[in-house]
This record gives C-alpha cells, sequence and structure tokens, in this order.
C-alpha cells in the first residue's frame, strides 16, 4: 500500500510539474505577433527604404516588448482586417492608430492609453477666417477619411451640405488644395506631421480650432485575453516611467499631446 501511494505521489508531482511548466511557458512567451498598417505617418507608415513598417506605433510595440521580456513580430495588416485577424488569432495584439471607442469594446480589449488626441480641423493655407468650431461650416462642401469616428462627428452634426469621404488623408488633402471642398476633418497628429515633413502643400490646420472628439490610441488585444492585457499594461507602466514613451513621443513630434 504504501508502494503504490509512493507511484501516485510521483504521477502527481510530475503532473503538476508539467502542468506549471506549461502555464509558465505560456505567460512568458518570447515573441507576438503584432497588427500594424500603414494608415499614416507618424503612427505607422511604410518605410520605402526599408519596405517595413516604421512609426510610432511600431516604436511602441517594440519598446513594450523589450521591458515585458518578448519580442514584437510586426506582421504588415490593412487596417480593416486588424481586427478580425486579432479575434481570429493569427495576431496577437495590435499596435496601430486604433482609437479606443465604444463599438470596438463590444469585440476587442483595450490596454492603458499610449497617446491621446482630437480632431484637427484642415483649411486651405490662403484661408483666414476663425475656425473656433465646425460652425462656420456650415453649407460648405467638407471632407472627412471613410470609416473613421469623424465621420460619424460630421454626419450628426447635419450641418453640411456635403460630407465627401476619401480612402485617404492624401485623398482628401488633394481635394482640398483643389478647391473642390472647403474644408477637412482628420486625425490631427497625422496631419501636423505631414505638414511639417512638406508633405501636405497649400493647407494648415486652423490654430484656433478646439478638438472635441478627444479618442485615446492603445493596443488592443482579443477580448477576454487578460494574461495578454495585463502583461502588456505592466509594460506600458514601465515604458511610461523611465521615459522611453515620452522620448518615442517627441521622436515623431508628438509630445504635445491631450493629458492622458
Amino acid at each position: 500500500m504504501n508502494s503504490l501511494s509512493h507511484v501516485f505521489r510521483r504521477l502527481a508531482f510530475g503532473l503538476c510539474a508539467t502542468l506549471c511548466v506549461s502555464t509558465a511557458h505560456a505567460a512568458s512567451a518570447t515573441s507576438y505577433k503584432v497588427g500594424a498598417t500603414a494608415s499614416g505617418s507618424p503612427f505607422t507608415f511604410l518605410d520605402i527604404k526599408s519596405n517595413s513598417i516604421q512609426g510610432v506605433m511600431v516604436d511602441v510595440a517594440q519598446a513594450v516588448g523589450k521591458a515585458g521580456g518578448f519580442t514584437s513580430q510586426i506582421e504588415q495588416t490593412n487596417f480593416a482586417a486588424l481586427i478580425p485577424s486579432l479575434t481570429s488569432e493569427k495576431l496577437d495584439f495590435i499596435s496601430a492608430g486604433m482609437l479606443k471607442t465604444e463599438e470596438r469594446k463590444k469585440v476587442v480589449d483595450f490596454s492603458s492609453p499610449v497617446y491621446a488626441y482630437g480632431e484637427g480641423l484642415i483649411i486651405s493655407a490662403d484661408d483666414n477666417a476663425a475656425y473656433p468650431d465646425l460652425s462656420p461650416l456650415k453649407d460648405q462642401v467638407v471632407g472627412v477619411q471613410a470609416g473613421t469616428i469623424f465621420y460619424d462627428q460630421l454626419n450628426k452634426l447635419g450641418i453640411f451640405k456635403e460630407i465627401r469621404t476619401y480612402d485617404s488623408i492624401g485623398e482628401m488633402i488633394r481635394d482640398l488644395s483643389l478647391g473642390r471642398i472647403k474644408a477637412a476633418v482628420g486625425d490631427q497628429p497625422v496631419v501636423a506631421y505631414q505638414i511639417r515633413q512638406n508633405l501636405f502643400k497649400g493647407v494648415k490646420l486652423a490654430a484656433d480650432y478646439k478638438p472635441t472628439n478627444v479618442g485615446e490610441v492603445c493596443l488592443v488585444v482579443r477580448k477576454g485575453d487578460t494574461e495578454t492585457l495585463e502583461r502588456l499594461n505592466q509594460a506600458i507602466a514601465s515604458i511610461k516611467a523611465d521615459g522611453t514613451l515620452a522620448n518615442i513621443l517627441k521622436k515623431w513630434g508628438l509630445d504635445a499631446q491631450v493629458n492622458l
């Protein structure tokens, strides 16, 4: 009987050790597949020289990986396919210029914020009118990028003659510079960066405009993936505390931001 008990104890110990090792391995994965998309500088864009995705959120993914003890394998994914790729487990988390919204929170979970910003109002360079808000654009034709939260914002106002949608900010800016639309609404830091790089000419951001649709950029994980979420949040706290995140934002000209 004692011999049999000894055998059972050995088997139980071995099973426990195996389960513990498996759990520890799952909790300390050394590599994550990270979804990013060339949606626009400075968050994520295609660097032609290296033929790779670069930008703020790529740097954030790498820094979080270093702080969290894993490597971030960047996977180029179309913006519309990011969440489906995440939920189907083709990606482990998303690091892109994706704002946290109530609608998205229904299907995915968001980390602590890494950046916060609102919309910018883009006008012609020779437009010197005052734009503290969007009301001066009543009965005008305005532009916005399709599928963004800013389209919903403009649509709800219901004051415009027409709202034209564009697949990219670049196409929208082109129509603005050609006088086809009076103004446009888009991601303020993306537009500001492009203007500073002389990529958007003939336009400017309305200096007196105050954003009302402020959102948070976060890392995104599968709904209920608390293990990955906790690991990312701990890493984000670390890169905030040691100044790494601040340096990344400064590198890309995003050090002026809405307080988190």
